[in-house]
């Protein structure tokens, strides 16, 4: 009996589907988090009566046929790339993008991740960092004297300094896009890393075309709807509790045979 098979694939995707979506509430004040949604694609199909077969000798054709699925798979767990809010932090190294792009963080291994989280602190010399102390690129250093930092829209970083009027440029933040955003892989702590569906990045000057505007003080926040990912939660449910009752029907149903005498 197919049926048993084709639900328990039925099953096994909705739970994926779950996990998917507790991963979304579990993150939804991880800064810069990008929600995901599970896709699924029909598995293949036995044909008892192949569709366009000819039916006799004189060259009718099988309008519909017969063809019989055998369940879903996965076929993709997206990451939607849509703009989260921008929540106010008033700390100077928050930074917010707000529009395309994403910041360039060097790894220890001398690779390049990218992210949308931008709170940012300072290391033990000086120099703009991620929470795990990863250098934020080009690598900008901001004197120990300073009394002040300023990032404009355009991911200048002005600092001001004991003794010295006006304000020192002290580096330029860049941004990169991809063309496909949703083909980076997903590192954790906030990091994606280019792939071959990636694309290879562009990288530009914030407020420049292509690129968003830097927002200092600010923090984006995830893009998950609550209340979205909330009713998402109960339809996988639904359909988990459908599928698991086509089992138990076909388990009568195998059942009654065993009892025919």
């Amino acid at each position: 009996m197919r049926a048993l098979s084709i639900a328990a694939t039925g099953m096994l995707a909705q739970q994926l589907n779950v996990e998917v979506i507790s991963n979304n509430i579990a993150n939804m004040n991880t800064t810069g988090f990008r929600r995901q949604r599970a896709e699924f694609q029909d598995l293949l199909y036995q044909s008892q009566r192949r569709v366009g077969s000819t039916s006799s000798d004189s060259g009718t054709v099988v309008p519909a046929g017969v063809q019989i699925g055998l369940g879903v798979k996965t076929a993709a767990v997206y990451t939607i790339a849509s703009q989260g809010n921008l929540n106010s932090t008033e700390n100077p190294l928050d930074l917010a993008i707000s529009g395309p792009g994403m910041f360039q963080v060097t790894l220890p291994n001398g690779t390049t991740a990218y992210t949308r989280a931008g709170s940012f602190q300072l290391s033990a010399t000086g120099e703009v960092v991620t929470a795990d102390g990863y250098t934020v690129a080009p690598g900008i250093t901001v004197p120990t004297n300073a009394t002040q930092i300023t990032v404009n829209d355009s991911g200048q970083v002005l600092v001001k300094v004991t003794g010295v009027a006006g304000e020192q440029n002290v580096g330029q933040l860049q941004l990169a896009s991809f063309a496909n955003v949703a083909g980076l892989q997903a590192i954790g702590d906030n990091l994606f890393e280019e792939t071959a569906a990636s694309g290879t990045p562009t990288t530009g000057n914030p407020a420049s075309t292509g690129f968003g505007d830097i927002i200092q003080g600010f923090l984006e926040t995830s893009n998950v709807n609550t209340v979205s990912e909330i009713t998402n939660l109960i339809t996988a449910q639904r359909a988990y509790e459908m599928n698991s009752k086509v089992i138990q029907t076909a388990d009568d149903m195998l059942d009654s045979v065993n009892r025919l005498r």
